[in-house]
């Protein structure tokens, strides 16, 4: 979109909070870039250009607007729909592997040479992997300098940057402030926690979401109480714990951490835990013109797919979920949790009686499938699975290749088309699988003379249609029809 110069103008002269992350507005005369609901007087349009990232406004020698903070986005929603190299790299990126794993890391993980990852990206991001990272990089040390006491050589370093140089000349770059004069606006917090503001696109359904998380919510792991969300975190440099409050306009998040170089991380899955890049409208439009789903996005206008925190919980989930009951799956996974998982001790996690992480897929490798409280063909399958992910012969995380991921997945022993599709669904974050061996999901359109081949029409956004109708399953089974 942002190639549109007449339409994204629109944008940005309508204040659209739709298209925040979408694209950037720089602004030649002042040197700044703006989300496009911006509420400073609108430039004129010879004025701006526009970016798709807020890498590339930085690259291109822009600077974060103060007033509307346009690195507090939700991001993109084109990255969660992409399955082409540019879409993964862009989840890779956000979940950090190029400060674990260097561009080598992101390269090898597409399957490309680095030269050619970085020629993609810049060529249709205007940056490329470094710049995106460091951009990243930037926004995470905002977040610890305006929100703890850290001191700045740990921030630097926490948030990912090889040097002190390198952190205070881009926190300067991005925000035209130094470190001390952003640490200035930061606000009290208890020590060990860091907590921060989630943007969101409008509408938000924050009641589906919780309704969903907390009827599947494992014991000692998460907890649902309220309005609030919270879990226990296995983060790449260790343990964490999330707590999310979330209102109609946005998500409080407040993180206790073992090691705060995670906090990027965390931020980033809860994110996607909770879909808050989505594009509410946009799938409005595609399944709004259904006269089965009009009406309940009516009902649930916003309703989120919600994602994961770790793609192997959801395999675990999907596997000894089949055949029975959401309680009894829950039951089940509580156990394993509290039998192969991970002890934590965390404050934040204590005042909601999480006691665990769950389990590695290293761990149930290793697991007896004579003592998983499970049909031995089920247990026997979730082994393989684990022992799969331990091996590093699948990826289950939504920077991996959705077919190539579900063709390994039906490859295994005991996994079928429902199984793999509900990892493509959640651990992917594939917006457009039709679960259409659900027996929940063919009741509802059984109940409505709805085929298979019909669903169709909701391409891209099956997987959104299927969250709807598993929504509407209650009335079918209390309508005597």
């Amino acid at each position: 979109m942002y190639t549109d110069h007449e339409r994204c103008y629109r944008a940005v002269q309508a204040r659209e909070a739709r298209f925040d992350g979408v694209f950037y507005t720089c602004v030649k005369t002042t040197g700044i870039y703006c989300r496009p609901s911006c509420p400073a007087v609108t430039p004129k349009p010879q004025n701006v250009n526009f970016q798709p990232t807020a890498a590339a406004a930085q690259d291109a020698g822009f600077r974060a607007c103060r007033r509307c903070r346009p690195d507090t986005t939700p991001g993109s929603p084109e990255w969660n729909v992409r399955a082409d190299a540019v879409g993964r790299a862009m989840r890779l990126i956000g979940d950090g592997v190029v400060e674990r794993e260097g561009v080598e890391g992101l390269a090898s993980r597409l399957g490309y040479s680095q030269r050619h990852v970085t020629r993609m990206l810049t060529q249709e991001l205007g940056a490329g992997p470094l710049a995106l990272a460091r951009s990243n990089r930037a926004q995470a040390a905002r977040v610890l300098i305006e929100t703890t006491d850290m001191p700045m050589g740990d921030v630097a370093f926490a948030s990912g940057f090889a040097s002190i140089r390198q952190f205070n000349d881009s926190v300067r770059q991005v925000y035209a402030m130094t470190p001390t004069e952003m640490r200035g606006r930061r606000r009290t917090t208890p020590t060990g926690r860091v907590t921060l503001r989630l943007a969101v696109r409008q509408p938000f359904h924050a009641d589906g979401l919780l309704d969903f998380l907390g009827m599947r919510a494992i014991a000692s792991v998460e907890h649902v109480e309220g309005r609030t969300y919270a879990r226990v975190l296995r983060l790449p440099h260790g343990l964490g714990v999330v707590q999310l409050t979330l209102h109609d306009d946005h998500v409080a998040c407040e993180l206790e951490l073992a090691d705060l170089r995670d906090t990027a991380v965390a931020v980033e899955r809860s994110r996607r835990l909770l879909d808050l890049d989505a594009d509410p409208v946009a799938i409005a439009d595609v399944l709004g013109a259904d006269p089965l789903l009009a009406p309940m996005l009516e009902a649930a206008p916003g309703l989120r797919l919600p994602s994961q925190v770790d793609g192997f919980e959801v395999a675990a989930r999907a596997i000894v979920g089949q055949q029975v009951s959401v309680a009894g799956a829950r039951t089940i996974l509580g156990r394993f949790a509290q039998t192969y998982g991970t002890a934590v001790a965390f404050d934040l996690a204590a005042a909601h009686g999480l006691t665990h992480a769950f389990a590695t897929p290293e761990t149930m490798a290793e697991a007896d499938d004579s003592a998983l409280s499970m049909p031995r063909a089920r247990a026997r399958a979730l082994i393989g699975v684990a022992q799969a992910v331990a091996d590093g012969k699948l990826e289950l995380d939504p920077g991996s290749d959705r077919v190539a991921v579900r063709e390994s997945l039906l490859a295994l022993p005991g996994i079928g088309p429902w199984t793999a599709d509900y990892i493509s669904m959640r651990a992917l974050a594939n917006p457009d699988v039709m679960l259409e061996t659900d027996l929940i999901i063919r009741r509802v359109l059984d109940h409505h003379g709805i085929t298979p081949a019909q669903t169709e029409r909701w391409k891209p956004w099956r997987s959104y249609a299927a969250m709807h109708l598993w929504r509407a399953s209650v009335d079918v089974e209390r309508d005597p029809s």
